[in-house]
């Protein structure tokens, strides 16, 4: 990108050139789009409990329906986003989506945010011959293998180990200095947590840890105090946990408490990604070793991203959306990007044409490269392992341009070393 410093020889060039050659014509504005909307149909979870994730995809989504109307459309004609509240209930996406696709006839068709909510749709969308992008659905299409469906998710061709890899290799890193060996486990009783932590009991053996403690506690758990005492008893090295939002916060107070001594804490706890967790939680998070999907560190600021992000963050405080939108803004705008860049390189919406060009090219988005191998599922995994750490505070200004947290894994977007032991840590 340019930056504007002409200095020198070079500045005398460039004002020689400019008066000796034609003015050159301004670049023409796009051509407004015309005709029959090209409408995108989804659910979205806008009440429930995905509800604060959920109203932060829809924003980005309706942002990037924006600039992509600034910008002529696709095939010249207006974009329009045609949704359902979904309520985060997985019993009402077939009805939805099956109104977008038979009374509403949209064009083109994405999921709503989660796991849960975008398998139901599935057998739906395969009935109708559509293409079809998950947004954070984590591996639903083992089940169906339909060719025409991609996850915008960035866990790669073996999604269950993915998650934790991350958190694996900074414990093979630090077994020795430490003498990390023995590991606990608390696991959500559900699915996308009990498949994660299948992922994780692969990638420990891989770590050579003694398993000490393994066990699932269900979701209806509000009180974390027998969960925690029980883990605290093995004296475990390494403690790790898969959790929902609300199991993983009700996990950290619980741990911060009760005063849980061990070296390394953390794993799959969903949920702390997100702005609002982040400042209700404050300095409690301190330690925790993670997963997140994108931070804006310096070596993740990829091409459009911070632009996407002020016209967020301007509009979130109207919209009451999560106030930074790091978690799924990106993400969401992303996923658009790709149908989009697809209709527009295929000149279609022939849902054939489009699957296959979506499986054959690369993309270049706001969260970068996204390229799509087995079942749809990105070529190549790309999952940060985080720590938090340094947090003092419980204002959002405590965790804007990515404060207190710290990319410790892969080497590629490193930007800091894990802070170890856990127990050392103030909280």
């Amino acid at each position: 990108m340019l930056d504007g410093r002409i200095s020198g020889w070079r500045a005398a060039a460039a004002l020689a050139l400019l008066f000796a050659a034609p003015a050159a014509s301004a670049q023409a504005p796009a051509k407004p789009p015309s005709g029959e909307p090209i409408t995108i149909g989804f659910s979205m979870a806008l009440t429930g409990s995905l509800a604060v994730n959920g109203k932060s995809g829809l924003l980005a989504m309706q942002i990037w329906a924006e600039d992509q109307n600034a910008k002529g459309g696709l095939l010249g004609r207006p974009v329009k986003l045609d949704f359902y509240d979904d309520q985060t209930n997985p019993s009402l996406v077939p009805g939805i989506y099956t109104k977008l696709l038979d009374v509403d006839k949209v064009d083109l068709v994405v999921s709503g945010y989660g796991t849960n909510v975008a398998a139901p749709a599935m057998p739906v969308v395969i009935a109708h011959n559509k293409t079809f992008i998950g947004l954070f659905a984590l591996d639903i299409n083992e089940e169906f293998k339909y060719p025409k469906y991609f996850s915008m998710l960035p866990v790669g061709p073996d999604p269950r180990p993915a998650i934790s890899e991350g958190f694996f290799e900074v414990i093979k890193a630090n077994k020795d200095k430490l003498g990390l060996k023995t590991i606990a486990l608390a696991v959500g009783d559900g699915e996308a947590t009990r498949n994660t932590a299948d992922g994780a009991r692969v990638n420990l053996k891989k770590a050579g840890l003694e398993v000490v403690y393994d066990k699932t506690y269900p979701l209806t758990t509000t009180d974390f105090s027998p969960v925690v005492r029980a883990l605290q008893a093995t004296n475990a090295d390494i403690v790790y946990i898969s959790s929902y939002p609300a199991d993983s916060v009700g996990i950290i107070r619980s741990v911060n408490e009760m005063g849980l001594k061990t070296k390394v804490f953390g794993g799959n706890l969903t949920g702390p990604q997100s702005t609002s967790l982040k400042t209700s939680l404050g300095a409690m998070l301190n330690g925790i070793i993670t997963f997140d999907w994108w931070l804006p560190a310096p070596k993740l600021r990829f091409p459009g991203v911070m632009e996407f992000l002020a016209k967020y963050q301007e509009r979130a405080p109207k919209e009451g959306v999560d106030p930074l939108g790091y978690y799924l803004g990106p993400w969401a705008y992303a996923d658009l990007q790709v149908l989009g860049d697809a209709v527009e390189g295929t000149q279609s919406l022939d849902q054939d044409k489009i699957a296959d060009y979506i499986r054959t090219h690369t993309f270049k988005t706001v969260v970068g490269d996204v390229a799509f191998g087995n079942k749809g599922e990105w070529a190549k995994s790309r999952i940060l392992t985080i720590q938090f750490q340094n947090i003092a505070g419980t204002s959002v200004d405590d965790f804007r341009d990515g404060k207190g947290e710290t990319v410790i894994w892969p080497d590629e977007y490193k930007a800091g070393d894990a802070i170890l032991p856990y127990s050392s840590i103030k909280h």
